[in-house]
């Protein structure tokens, strides 16, 4: 769900490094317009795949498309957004599922989550309350997470510590902002999950 206009294309692809490697599965989550287009297709060394449609007036009873945000938003995301990113040493590959984060989509969420390693969740300041949604999917499936939080031009700015108890995160849930448009920005909070997956699940967990 691309929230962000200025979204670099996908870069030519990279092929997966030669020898032993980890391959996880990701996924990017978050309600509708925070950015996960956007950051997939930012991070992505492959030409990424996207599955966007132009959003109907049959959505107006669904989306509220009149919050913050959202108002000049003509697309969405109706199944995945995928791409590929190796990590520095070329030791880590990741496999990126970007997934809608409504209740509504429990069935399709339930595919894709299935052998994934942990979640990124993309927060937008401005509508909060609208990621506890994803979070609560997340929180169900018993998947370790890490919030990113996506700065637009006119997000409130908070203090990390009260951002931690407005969206009522456990003590070792990693909290990082970033820019979805910006790939060492989205790099950074990638590997704050990768690292908070591989440590909750263990290395025998990770498939090489």
């Amino acid at each position: 769900m691309d929230s962000n206009p200025s979204s670099p294309p996908s870069p030519r692809p990279v092929y997966l490094p030669e020898g032993n490697h980890q391959r996880v599965k990701l996924l990017v989550a978050g309600p509708l317009g925070v950015g996960k287009t956007t950051a997939i297709k930012t991070l992505s060394q492959i030409p990424t795949l996207h599955t966007d449609e132009v959003m109907t007036d049959a959505a107006a009873g669904t989306d509220d498309l009149s919050l913050i945000g959202l108002r000049n938003k003509t697309t969405t995301t109706v199944a995945i957004d995928f791409g590929r990113l190796t990590l520095p040493g070329d030791r880590v590959v990741l496999y990126l599922y970007g997934t809608p984060g409504q209740r509504r989509f429990l069935p399709l969420w339930e595919g894709i989550a299935t052998g994934a390693l942990g979640a990124l969740v993309l927060v937008d300041t401005r509508r909060m309350d609208e990621s506890f949604e994803v979070m609560d999917l997340i929180e169900e499936r018993g998947l370790p997470y890490a919030v990113g939080v996506n700065i637009f031009p006119d997000s409130p700015d908070y203090d990390v510590s009260l951002l931690r108890s407005k969206l009522d995160l456990a003590p070792d849930t990693p909290l990082v902002t970033c820019d979805a448009r910006q790939r060492e920005s989205s790099l950074n909070a990638l590997i704050a999950l990768t690292a908070h997956s591989i440590a909750a699940a263990g290395a025998g967990a990770i498939a090489s």
